[in-house]
């Protein structure tokens, strides 16, 4: 089964941030997933945040500029919503093998891992930036988070002239990356 124009057109309108097609896909689908969700052992508010991560999953897919759905729009956010509540009851030991309603599905777990595993890496990296420490962090997120160039940064943290926050900025990131690695090393023995 393919997708229709209309769902090719939503979902490029998705990736370039409109939000009239994000609420398009709730109206559209979020009654289908808090069924889901609530006829298998959960509640409202757990149906309210597995459509939110499935459409995490979607806006990241649309925005790759790789995705190209091939089934309707409905299967694939009910496949993702599938497994991801399926995943949370395991994780809870609340798992049961027969979830109702089973429609046509579509593999989507390479999405989910990869989704998780730049959630982890975003995590790791939040920690590194917290263990990094002063003036590295702030400085680091002026230039990067903020947005200011060398210039208005050396004013700000006291360099004599751009060059120094430069040199300054280099070594910090050197830091963080030191950090991080060492962090990433650590969860994965």
């Amino acid at each position: 089964m393919r997708t229709d124009t209309n769902e090719k057109d939503l979902l490029q309108r998705l990736a370039q941030n409109d939000d009239e097609a994000a609420e398009v896909i709730y109206k559209q689908h979020y009654n289908m997933v808090q069924t889901l969700i609530m006829n298998n052992n959960g509640n409202a508010d757990d149906a309210k945040d597995i459509f939110q991560e499935a459409m995490i999953v979607l806006y990241e897919k649309v925005k790759s500029g790789s995705f190209e759905l091939n089934c309707l729009l409905k299967t694939y956010v009910y496949s993702v919503c599938r497994r991801l509540w399926l995943k949370r009851l395991n994780q809870l030991q609340r798992f049961s093998p027969d979830v109702e309603n089973i429609e046509e599905t579509v593999p989507v777990e390479e999405d989910l891992e990869l989704h998780e595993q730049k959630n982890a890496d975003f995590l790791l990296m939040e920690k590194a930036m917290n263990n990094l420490g002063e003036p590295c962090k702030s400085l680091l997120e002026a230039y990067y988070l903020q947005k200011k160039n060398m210039v208005e940064i050396a004013g700000s943290f006291g360099y004599t002239n751009a060059d120094n926050a430069k040199n300054q900025k280099y070594k910090c990131l050197m830091r963080l990356k030191k950090i991080f690695f060492e962090q990433y090393k650590n969860k994965s023995e």
